[in-house]
């Protein structure tokens, strides 16, 4: 949720005033797409990246405000945790050598951001939860200084009426309670945003949803939290669980949580955005002044203001976007199912598979969600983030097989050729995916690295489970800074 929301309370006219408002602006939104007031001429696409900051023993540093202070480039922004940061990615074309352009951006800017960081004892890692993270690091008093998120954590509260229980199982058990929403900072991820046209938008929509469980069990990255070893991507339970304003008696009645993956293919955006205003009351029921009618009807471009702080507090695991750049309104497909991580050349190779799966998807001659039903989709999702790049799959044609398969036998090959269609580099288009191909064919991710790093530690140099979690994240910070692929990384 990137909008600024000051400090104050709601009432119930305020929640009545915004449900209006939020109305009015679907409508809007509906006239302006059968209008096609939207900018599709040069599709761009963008990236952000969240961060997590250590001390030099490498337990969570809370020292985000000094950071961004050190650092004063207006690309990084404070996130929810103040051992958390982020960075936005400039937008830019694919064609030619974009993803490189994009490597070489993100290397600099987190290069001298760590530079800047140092200065205040602090350090950048790329990881998609901290393995030295524990229950006393994230308290209300670790929330960022931001009044939004002591805002957004009282109505969550507010709405559940008791603490939240996190229950996680997987190799290992985890169930706790938080009275916080701060576990929900524990998850950075990785984001990738393209643009589309709204013609083009539901089956950007459809492939990414589809591709989603893909994408984590290739990226995941976060298979520990407060010192266990759990799903290889703990980051989607967790995050599910610590955002969840359902008490059980809600769950039990099948109100959808605000974690979603959802429940259909769509045929419009427009679904997407009337599925959130229907099924989610307001967390923040902030109004802006503008009448977007009157905006629209005048000439102008509306903000539609609360229509986008109410998305922004849905979290879909692709999420529509409606955003306005240099007064010509535009969509973007929000893709936030992957963690950060292991490193910036890691995380563009997600990026370039992504972007070509999905290209090659969304304009295949017969749809893929023809064929497949959305509840396989999201049981792939739920698989590849508990198993990671062991899970199996299901794939129309081809039944159920382990993911690295079907990646190779499938799924390279449209990535290949839907990177052909954004025009990039083949030799940029070889070097990205023959990572992804590497790590299919070596079985080693981020996740595989770092639960085999901690069991080497723990059985050959008897290390006990806080000491091994400590080296885990010094092997893994130096190797982050070496910019090696993660199936290259040996384990110490």
């Amino acid at each position: 949720m990137g909008e600024d929301v000051g400090v104050r309370t709601f009432s119930r006219e305020d929640r009545a005033r915004y449900r209006e408002k939020v109305r009015r602006c679907l409508d809007v939104f509906a006239e302006m797409l059968r209008e096609s007031r939207f900018d599709v001429e040069r599709p761009m696409t963008g990236l952000e990246i969240e961060l997590n900051l250590v001390d030099d023993g490498f337990d969570p540093a809370m020292r985000n405000a000094d950071v961004l202070e050190a650092i004063a480039d207006p690309a990084f922004q404070t996130e929810l945790g103040q051992f958390n940061v982020e960075i936005n990615v400039e937008p830019r074309r694919l064609a030619g050598t974009g993803t490189a352009a994009f490597e070489e951006h993100v290397r600099a800017s987190l290069n001298a951001a760590e530079e800047k960081a140092r200065t205040v004892g602090a350090h950048m890692v790329m990881v998609g939860i901290l393995p030295t993270l524990r229950p006393e690091h994230l308290t209300a008093e670790t929330l960022s200084a931001n009044p939004r998120y002591a805002l957004l954590n009282e109505q969550i509260f507010a709405a559940r009426g008791e603490d939240l229980p996190i229950a996680i199982s997987g190799v290992e058990r985890l169930a706790t309670s938080a009275d916080t929403i701060t576990p929900e900072a524990a998850c950075t991820s990785t984001q990738f945003h393209l643009q589309v046209s709204p013609a083009q938008f539901a089956d950007y929509w459809n492939a990414a949803q589809a591709v989603a469980g893909i994408q984590v069990a290739l990226g995941a990255n976060s298979p520990l939290f407060f010192g266990r070893e759990l799903w290889r991507e703990t980051r989607v339970p967790l995050f599910q669980q610590a955002t969840d304003t359902r008490a059980e008696e809600i769950k039990a009645q099948g109100v959808r949580p605000r974690v979603w993956f959802g429940e259909r293919w769509i045929t419009s955006v427009f679904d997407l955005f009337e599925e959130n205003v229907r099924y989610f009351p307001a967390l923040l029921p902030v109004c802006d002044p503008e009448d977007p009618a009157a905006t629209l009807h005048s000439g102008g471009v509306p903000k539609l203001a609360e229509l986008r702080l109410h998305n922004g507090t849905v979290y879909r695991w692709n999420r529509p976007v409606y955003d306005v750049l240099k007064g010509r309104p535009h969509l973007r497909v929000e893709n936030r199912v992957l963690p950060a991580g292991p490193t910036v050349l890691d995380t563009v190779a997600n990026g370039a598979f992504y972007f070509g799966l999905v290209r090659a998807l969304a304009e295949s001659d017969r749809p893929l969600w023809s064929q497949m039903s959305f509840s396989a989709a999201e049981e792939n999702f739920n698989a590849c983030a508990r198993h990671g790049i062991d899970a199996q799959v299901y794939w129309p044609g081809l039944g159920y097989l382990p993911v690295t398969e079907l990646v190779l036998r499938r799924l390279l090959p449209m990535a290949h050729h839907g990177l052909d269609r954004w025009g990039l580099d083949p030799a940029e288009r070889d070097r990205l995916l023959g990572i992804v191909e590497q790590r299919c064919l070596t079985g080693r991710n981020g996740a595989t690295w770092q639960v085999e790093t901690l069991h080497r530690l723990e059985s050959a140099d008897h290390m006990d489970r806080p000491a091994a979690l400590r080296e885990v994240v010094r092997h893994y910070v130096d190797l982050m800074h070496s910019n090696r692929p993660v199936h290259e990384w040996p384990i110490p």
